[in-house]
């Protein structure tokens, strides 16, 4: 089935501060790649708002009605994650982005895909706090999604160049939802250690690659194969990508030194564990990417892969030295191995 994307326009009203990364400039990107992808013939649709109630899986009540009182002010939320007059409004839009694209997928059959392409990110708002640029944790709300569809084993994989504490914390006693990221490490926020890996029931359903700075298109391909494998075993019914572009070369916040080419890669690895696991449903979520040709070029190439114009095959295998995936694996090991085969 080819790629369906949720955006809007209405990105451009959340306003950052003067100098933000996570600035108005990205959402103008975003909608000059989906004009583009319109233009070829492919599906944009205009999502509808999360409801509370889709958000509550998520964020307690509380919190949700701290973010709806900042409608028509500027308020800042913590040293790095502001509101303007209409955050409330798109940052539910965004998460109903995500909804939609669940429920797009589940309903149109084994095969479909589908990208929310959105702002504000969502990946480091926990339960009641707003942290990393995030409000609503886009990426959390539509895996609760999915299990309230009915669902029983949903997996969120996430390549930001950030941990996803948020979503991490969303599901870490849950065995129902696997999650699996790679990031830099030490790094902000200061989670996503390789012992963590989930408490009680959910104890080996989080799975954390921390990674050394300067990791390579080599580094991350060894990671994601094994991320490949993990999923294989865990048999999702659905995939969620928390699609970040910060680990690239040019990301002004990163440290890392991927490729815009390896992001098309990633994306064509977990598409492929989809198509062996779940009928190929899979709904990528926009996170982070701060460089905006980058941004531009890693959103292009993750279409064309999702959409099937751009086969994994038709990308060059990264060659070289993987000292850090090597390290990452090595530390996840020890934490891990009684649960997936690494």
């Amino acid at each position: 089935m080819p790629l369906t994307i949720f955006t809007s326009d209405r990105w451009a009203d959340h306003l950052t501060p003067p100098g933000h990364p996570e600035r108005v400039e990205r959402a103008e990107v975003m909608q000059v790649v989906a004009s583009e992808f319109r233009r070829r013939g492919g599906a944009v649709v205009a999502p509808r708002p999360a409801t509370e109630d889709e958000i509550g899986r998520i964020h307690d009540r509380e919190y949700v009605a701290l973010i709806r009182e900042t409608a028509g002010r500027a308020v800042a939320l913590d040293p790095d994650t502001f509101t303007s007059p209409e955050t409330y409004d798109v940052a539910r839009l965004a998460a109903g982005a995500a909804v939609g694209a669940v429920d797009h997928v589940l309903d149109a059959g084994g095969g479909a895909r589908a990208l929310a392409m959105v702002r504000p990110p969502g990946h480091h708002a926990e339960r009641n706090r707003a942290m990393g640029f995030c409000v609503f944790n886009n990426a959390a709300i539509a895996a609760a999604h999915a299990r309230a569809r009915g669902l029983a084993r949903v997996a969120v994989v996430d390549y930001d160049v950030h941990h996803g504490n948020g979503t991490e914390r969303s599901f870490y006693q849950d065995p129902s939802v696997l999650y699996v990221s790679s990031h830099q490490f030490p790094f902000y926020p200061g989670t996503g250690a390789a012992d963590e890996i989930g408490s009680g029931k959910g104890a080996g359903f989080t799975v954390n690659f921390p990674m050394d700075a300067g990791s390579t298109d080599a580094d991350y391909e060894r990671i994601w194969a094994a991320v490949a494998a993990i999923l294989r075993q865990f048999r999702p019914q659905l995939i969620l990508i928390s699609a970040g572009f910060d680990a690239h070369a040019d990301d002004p916040l990163g440290g890392m030194r991927v490729t815009t080419p390896q992001f098309g890669r990633l994306t064509a690895v977990i598409a492929e564990a989809a198509d062996r696991c779940c009928e190929g449903r899979l709904v990528a979520v926009t996170e982070g990417g701060y460089d905006l040709a980058a941004l531009a070029g890693s959103l292009r190439l993750v279409i064309d892969v999702l959409d099937g114009a751009t086969p994994r095959g038709a990308l060059a295998v990264p060659i070289g030295p993987t000292p850090r995936a090597d390290a990452a694996l090595a530390a996840v090991r020890p934490h891990l191995s009684k649960f997936w085969q690494i």
